[in-house]
């Protein structure tokens, strides 16, 4: 697995970064491609979602591995 990099995300028309891996960043376009969505546009879901609990990074992860979760499971 890759080091964290820091990626840049525009939310509700403010910049914002969250520091992922290469792997969950992939994972996380390849997710927003298959719904048709724009990167921006399915963080902006993910973090409404997230609860004031978790950061952003750490909401966009758990979103991957159960996106990939609910698929081995059909």
């Amino acid at each position: 697995m890759s080091r964290p990099k820091k990626r840049s995300l525009t939310l509700g028309g403010h910049r914002t970064s969250v520091t992922l891996e290469d792997e969950f960043w992939q994972a996380f376009r390849d997710i927003a491609d298959e719904k048709e969505k724009g990167i921006n546009e399915l963080a902006a879901e993910i973090d409404v979602d997230r609860g004031v609990d978790a950061g952003l990074a750490t909401a966009i992860r758990l979103y991957v591995l159960a996106h990939y979760r609910s698929r081995e499971s059909s």
